[in-house]
């Protein structure tokens, strides 16, 4: 989790002195400002002297919500969805796709998964990996969400989340992890990770996600809560988590 801290910023003026002789800069008699009234600024105003105006447009201000919308309603079109049977007796004569296709679908048996359209992903095992110590293995509830904080994590201690997950029936495209944390109500933390597309194997796949480092200091200690969820390109969530943590001085 890299814990996103807001900082207030002090500023201080950075204006000319106004009282200066004609033509300074700031003074509304100056020949600089008699000749911009032709061409006003839309920034400067009026009655102040000739100060600009430190507002910020509601365009500004809400960008970042803006560019996330966009995010999540750009989406790729990859036509048609069709079964691993379908999909592996298309094209036959065809050698480059023929080639695509066995590295693609690897050992699957078509004729067991072949006749499902949706692909199903099972999330197997989550555990938290740091260097030096036993991985924490997290039980996965069979339903509802963990009970009481999931597990601690050390102030400033280096670690990863490692699973293991199963994909069957149909080939999974755009597997990501997206995961939010809050504290004492406010958001600190918004992860999304692509994982990637997978075809249905009988063993199970293995991911680790990047290294991280957990906060530090007296405002990083408490209790945090947080929601994870695996998802697809279709939106479809194959597992959503939400519980509570903690960040502690030890393990």
């Amino acid at each position: 989790m890299s814990l996103a801290v807001g900082a207030v910023s002090s500023s201080k003026s950075m204006g000319f002195d106004e009282k200066k002789g004609d033509g300074k800069v700031g003074d509304p008699d100056s020949e600089t400002n008699q000749a911009g009234e032709n061409n006003p600024d839309p920034e400067v105003v009026p009655d102040t002297g000739g100060r600009v105006s430190r507002q910020m447009s509601e365009s500004s201000l809400y960008a970042t919500e803006d560019e996330d919308e966009e995010e999540t309603e750009t989406k790729i079109q990859l036509g048609p969805q069709c079964t691993l049977k379908e999909l592996s007796e298309k094209d036959k004569d065809d050698e480059s796709l023929r080639r695509w296709k066995e590295q693609l679908l690897g050992s699957v048996d078509v004729n067991s998964v072949g006749e499902t359209l949706d692909p199903d992903v099972k999330i197997l095992s989550l555990a938290i990996k740091s260097p030096g110590r036993d991985d924490i293995f997290l039980p996965i509830p069979e339903a509802g969400n963990p009970k009481g904080p999931w597990f601690t994590l050390k102030e400033g201690s280096r670690y990863c989340l490692k699973f293991t997950f199963m994909v069957n029936n149909n080939i999974v495209s755009g597997l990501k992890y997206k995961n939010t944390v809050w504290k004492t109500g406010l958001k600190v933390d918004s992860t999304k990770e692509m994982i990637g597309t997978f075809s249905p194997q009988a063993e199970p796949y293995t991911h680790e996600m990047p290294e991280e480092t957990t906060p530090s200091g007296i405002f990083a200690k408490g209790s945090y809560s947080a929601k994870t969820q695996f998802l697809d390109d279709d939106n479809r969530c194959y597992l959503e988590l939400n519980y509570t943590f903690e960040i502690k001085r030890d393990w």
